[in-house]
């Protein structure tokens, strides 16, 4: 019963509202890399196994350094104090040691593939990635409180990273058109992941923690989010649509129906984001801290929107895949 509890625990430390992507990453670097002419081998079965081991594992180690190192900036967010107890009761030591064994694990899962599929490119994105998890939290480095390279580290650690890892699991080489989906899919997880860093904008401000949306303010990082979400989206149709597969299967036009209702209810809600941050910019005293309160509870039914763009971009994936 105790070890029962002590996973339930490690795994409330984990940021599991994250751990969803990996499946996607997962869908899409197969979508892209898999080449349906070779067939799909036992071998094939085998290393899609263990490169979704991999990035979940290299996940897993992220988010618990993030909780970790953002402790006590957690203490004063009434939204994660379950993050605060769990953390509590698991006690930071344990945390530290299930981080080593994680990163041992990590190596042991990612040396067989290595091995298969003999590709250096996926040993310099392994290596990148476990780089990236600790400096993006963790001091010295602390790249989520350096504006730019905070989006540019966490635009990399949740999306191009591991869906790349995944795709030249299956892939020989780097296409064009897969180059120019990632970049738009890129961007579009940036956009999305943009409410949850306005949702912790007063508190982050207060401790010094200069994410991008501290650096810019309120209302230019939602205008960003509009401009990222309109761009990912262009970007990732236009790479399906340049692709040879799609005059032969016209079906996979039609379903960008879905990506594109997605975007649209997204920005909406974006919409509704920008302009509580310019009501918010341009007044002052009480009136201030009430419109902060709008924007904190607004930005904070973030994760149904990212669930929603994702989704979409995973529904079209699978039909391409299919």
């Amino acid at each position: 019963m105790s070890i029962l509890k002590t996973l339930r625990q490690l795994y409330g430390v984990s940021r599991p509202e994250f751990l969803p992507a990996n499946m996607g990453s997962l869908v899409l670097g197969l979508a892209w890399g898999f080449e349906p002419s070779g067939g799909f081998s036992l071998e094939m079965g085998v290393m899609a196994v263990l490169s979704f081991a991999v990035i979940t594992v290299v996940s897993a180690i992220g988010a618990q350094l993030n909780t970790l190192s953002d402790h006590e900036l957690d203490l004063t967010e009434p939204r994660k104090e379950w993050l605060v107890r769990n953390l509590k009761l698991l006690g930071k030591e344990k945390v530290r040691r299930v981080l080593l064994a994680e990163l041992a694990l990590s190596v042991v899962v990612a040396a067989p593939l290595m091995l298969m599929r003999r590709q250096p490119i996926q040993l310099v994105i392994f290596v990148s990635a476990l780089f990236l998890t600790h400096a993006y939290s963790a001091p010295p480095l602390r790249l989520k409180a350096r504006s730019i390279l905070a989006m540019v580290s966490l635009s990399l650690v949740l999306s191009a990273l591991p869906v790349t890892f995944i795709y030249y699991t299956f892939a020989q080489e780097l296409s064009p058109f897969f180059l120019l989906f990632l970049v738009g899919q890129t961007l579009t997880v940036y956009s999305v992941i943009i409410p949850t860093e306005t949702r912790d904008y007063f508190s982050d401000k207060a401790m010094g923690v200069k994410t991008m949306t501290v650096w810019l303010g309120l209302s230019r990082a939602s205008l960003l989010a509009v401009a990222m979400l309109v761009a990912g989206a262009a970007m990732s149709m236009s790479a399906f649509m340049m692709t040879p597969t799609l005059s032969r299967q016209p079906i996979i036009a039609l379903s960008f129906l879905a990506m594109v209702a997605a975007d649209l209810y997204v920005l909406r809600a974006f919409h509704r984001l920008y302009h509580l941050s310019k009501d918010h910019e341009a007044v002052e005293g009480d009136a201030m801290g009430a419109i902060g309160g709008e924007v904190v509870e607004f930005s904070s039914r973030n994760p149904k929107w990212i669930t929603i763009v994702t989704q979409a971009i995973i529904f079209v994936n699978i039909v391409y895949l299919v």
